[in-house]
């Protein structure tokens, strides 16, 4: 098992893990960096919705709440792993991202909630940008060749996204009306609520 002191060198953690830590550490925070929309269609028992854009506004509010024992959970990784950074310039140095998101825990038997089936995130970029490329390169044969510069753009965007570990994309879709929830998470009712963790590793603190 992985333990906090080694986790500036491993900070990937496997569904069983996760599942073994629910039952052995009470200072255990799990922390689903997802789309509040996201987090209502599935989400892991006991976890903690702060979509990443909240996260990355008051980062340093949310890990001073923080202890050593932190689970970071997206779809992916890829979110999971923006907020495991952020955290660890706000000297949380201890967060592990979980392999697999939220499906891999659930795949592996973990104890998930299910609500309303929605597209996940990072399925509606690639929906959006492989029609954009389509469009792109269909619209520069049967109407105009400067329509095909649409591809190069998604491309160009495509790169810089994976080189920045970013995705305006991404951000831009989260703000459409289908992908907000009835009650969308603020920071009082999702970093305030937290439970502020009484023994927090001096490793996890430092600068």
């Amino acid at each position: 098992m992985t333990s906090p002191s080694t986790a500036q060198a491993v900070t990937a953690l496997s569904p069983e893990t996760l599942q073994s830590w629910f039952t052995e550490h009470q200072d255990l925070v799990v922390i689903d960096v997802r789309s509040a929309a996201e987090f209502e269609s599935m989400h892991i028992r006991g976890s903690y919705n702060v979509p990443l854009p909240l996260l990355s506004e008051h980062t340093d509010e949310l890990a001073a709440r923080l202890g050593s024992r932190v689970v970071l959970v997206c779809q992916s990784g890829v979110r999971a792993e923006q907020a495991r950074q952020r955290l660890a310039k706000a000297g949380i140095s201890t967060a592990y991202v979980l392999t697999g998101g939220a499906p891999g825990f659930a795949a592996a038997g973990g104890d998930v909630v299910k609500g309303k089936d929605r597209w996940d995130l990072e399925r509606q970029v690639r929906l959006v940008a492989g029609s954009l490329v389509v469009l792109g390169l269909a619209g520069g044969k049967f109407i105009s060749p400067k329509i095909r510069t649409l591809a190069g753009v998604i491309g160009t965007g495509l790169t810089f996204s994976a080189a920045t570990n970013t995705c305006a994309m991404g951000k831009a879709i989260s703000a459409m009306p289908w992908n907000k929830a009835a009650n969308e998470p603020t920071r009082e009712s999702a970093i305030l609520a937290l439970p502020v963790t009484t023994e927090v590793n001096d490793e996890a603190k430092a600068a």
